[in-house]
């Protein structure tokens, strides 16, 4: 889909959330050629899991997370995850708190965010998630955040703070724009609830691998292998796992368990964030990215 020569200026008007800004359906950016269910279905078919990257927008530029993107679409990705930069990322650790510190010093912003996403998306063979805390849905509202998804070419929505039961307004808004609204479960979410959260969810479950925050750990939570097992017998959804998955012999163990994707974030973000130039990181992410989807069937 060709974009129209006022695409630039259209998105400021998407965010002042007036009825009449929000409704340019032409103003969408071309997605990637596959939706996210898509994608784990074409997956499943050559019995392969999917490698779920994370990289914090902005850090340490935007002009890095747009060359990571490229890159990471290139070396194998099958989704990626882009987190929102926010003042108070309550659930992240301190290697992803430090990258949007990062990013906020530099500017980086929703808009900003979304218009650098417009203008890759559609070199990207993969679809794009966006990882969002609710308070930087709430000062844009609902309507006029999901319209400004759909420009930047995004297919998903991750929101971890917002708790379950408060999801009905921003799920039907979402859907509304062929958005996926996609849920976390814990390995301590009750059986109970985890069946809601299940039934709910859009594209994938995202299966938190331990409570707590982001982060790199040395071992995976055997936990997650027993609740993998459960849910692959009450669910046909895929199931990703993420939060301190970083190593490929991690991976590899959360194949052999039945995971349909591996989400992995603070240890890219690292590499991204902390380097002594972006040119060292993209390498170092690039060869860090390689031996992880090598792990993989």
């Amino acid at each position: 889909m060709a974009l129209p020569t006022n695409h630039s200026l259209l998105l400021p008007a998407l965010l002042k959330g007036s009825k009449t800004s929000i409704n340019h359906s032409f103003t969408i950016s071309p997605k990637s050629p596959l939706t996210i269910s898509e994608t784990f279905s074409r997956l499943k078919k050559q019995r392969k899991v999917g490698f779920i990257p994370y990289i914090t927008a902005g850090d340490p530029d935007l002009c890095t997370t747009e060359k990571a993107l490229r890159l990471l679409s290139s070396c194998g990705a099958d989704l990626i995850e882009v987190g929102l930069p926010y003042s108070d990322p309550i659930l992240d650790g301190p290697v992803i708190q430090a990258s949007t510190i990062r990013a906020l010093t530099n500017g980086v912003n929703f808009q900003a965010v979304v218009s650098m996403l417009g203008k890759v998306v559609p070199q990207l063979s993969c679809p794009i998630i966006l990882f969002s805390y609710y308070n930087q849905i709430l000062k844009i509202n609902q309507e006029s955040f999901m319209s400004a998804l759909n420009y930047g070419g995004i297919q998903g929505l991750i929101v971890p703070d917002l708790p379950f039961e408060d999801i009905g307004s921003l799920k039907k808004t979402a859907n509304k724009k062929n958005i996926d609204l996609v849920l976390l479960a814990a390995p301590t979410t009750s059986n109970y609830r985890l069946k809601a959260i299940v039934d709910a969810t859009d594209g994938f479950l995202y299966l938190v691998s331990t409570n707590g925050v982001t982060g790199a750990r040395s071992n995976l939570n055997s936990q997650v292998q027993f609740r993998l097992e459960e849910l692959k017998k009450e669910t046909s959804k895929p199931i990703a796992v993420g939060f301190g998955i970083s190593k490929p012999e991690h991976v590899k163990q959360l194949s052999i368990w039945g995971a349909n994707g591996v989400i992995v974030g603070s240890a890219i973000v690292k590499l991204l964030g902390e380097s002594k130039s972006s040119e060292e990181g993209l390498r170092l992410v690039e060869t860090f990215t390689k031996s992880l989807t090598s792990a993989l069937p």
